[in-house]
């Protein structure tokens, strides 16, 4: 008999439930013709700002270019070193080499697979600009060490927020916190839109014109560019379908975070799981819910799970500093980025996953194990 098929994510019941406004705002911005930075935009990114409690939001095309305008605006040139983490998606570095700067890599934490902050300060140089954090999984980075840590030596921050909106940090919304945060809309994302989006957001008035005139070929007036940008903008359909979504995020990542806690409660009793921890400090929206498989195994379960029609993901297979791209970095030794890189695994999550379909994973996963 086969089994049915328990995909990584289903985005089909939240769709379902708010369709109606999801189509109503699809047909608005049809008929309004304004494709193109229409009044959605706009409307959107002051509800972001207001939901998140920052000054500035700016809708941009997708998450990475949130990370590559932030860098460019925050003046990181070639020559500079940014310090961010191995354990990550490409696009955390690759906003740094942009900008032919060059990424410095530092050792993550096991239990919440962010940088490991008491390792930073032995890598900042003369050379150190700034810092890009990621809130990796939906978990938050312990960001007052690191804010003290960029005071002291006078390097910006910019959070990688990509797979965290929502999440908090001592009761503060992350990406709120250093001077910048720039977050993505990949339909997968907690929050996520029917296509790419991103935002960049900040505090600082300067960074966010900045980023404005970025996004738009570096011209605050038409045709008048003062510098080289891009074509960045977030689309007005986009903006509109992430809308009708805005109003449902903390509801859901209450579904993500139930889930969370029931399939830790059932991995309790599977030795050779290392469950995912959430730190006192922070407000877990368990974009992924990433497990760590010990002995060498998580291979062999990932292929048994395969077997069985369940949906399993390693996030993240080879860490940035191993990458054939940065080969003529000096070498590194980040022991714990690369345990993980060969222990994690992403289970099946989103708000409203069954407990008997989160109970056939674990008995899955645990039979593999046997």
């Amino acid at each position: 008999m086969t089994l049915e098929k328990i995909p990584l994510l289903d985005l089909k019941p939240e769709i379902d439930e708010i369709r109606d406004d999801i189509m109503a705002a699809v047909t608005r911005v049809i008929d309004s013709t304004a494709f193109i930075m229409g009044p959605d935009v706009k409307a959107f990114e002051e509800q972001c700002a207001a939901y998140l409690g920052v000054k500035h939001a700016v809708g941009v095309n997708s998450g990475t270019d949130a990370l590559v305008l932030g860098i460019h605006a925050m003046g990181i040139r070639p020559g500079d070193e940014v310090i961010t983490t191995p354990f990550t998606f490409f696009a955390t570095g690759e906003c740094i080499s942009h900008m032919r700067a060059t990424p410095i890599f530092v050792d993550i934490d096991p239990n919440t697979f962010n940088l490991d902050v008491d390792q930073v300060e032995a890598k900042i140089t003369p050379r150190t600009k700034a810092i890009v954090p990621v809130h990796l999984y939906g978990h938050a980075v312990d960001m007052d060490p690191l804010m003290a840590l960029a005071k002291k030596h006078n390097l910006l921050v910019l959070e990688d927020v990509a797979q965290a909106w929502g999440s908090e940090y001592k009761g503060t919304k992350v990406g709120t916190i250093g001077d910048a945060g720039a977050y993505s809309f990949f339909p997968s994302k907690n929050l996520g839109a029917f296509g790419d989006g991103g935002l960049f957001v900040t505090n600082n008035d300067e960074l966010a014109d900045t980023v404005r005139m970025l996004r738009v070929h570096g011209a605050r007036k038409k045709y008048h560019n003062e510098t080289v940008g891009a074509n960045s903008r977030l689309d007005t359909l986009q903006a509109a379908i992430l809308r009708a979504k805005l109003p449902h995020i903390d509801r859901w990542n209450e579904g993500r975070r139930a889930a969370a806690a029931r399939y830790n409660e059932y991995f309790s009793a599977v030795p050779g799981v290392i469950t995912p921890s959430e730190a006192d400090y922070t407000k877990h929206v368990y974009h992924q819910y990433t497990i760590r498989i010990e002995g060498g195994k998580r291979d062999a379960v990932q292929a048994f799970l395969n077997e069985r029609n369940i949906g399993s993901f390693v996030y993240y297979p080879v860490p940035l500093d191993k990458l054939p791209v940065y080969k003529n970095l000096p070498p590194t030794e980040l022991p714990v980025s690369d345990l993980c890189t060969s222990q994690a695994l992403s289970l099946p999550i989103w708000p409203s996953i069954a407990s008997d379909v989160q109970k056939r994973v674990v008995d899955s996963v645990a039979e593999a194990l046997k």
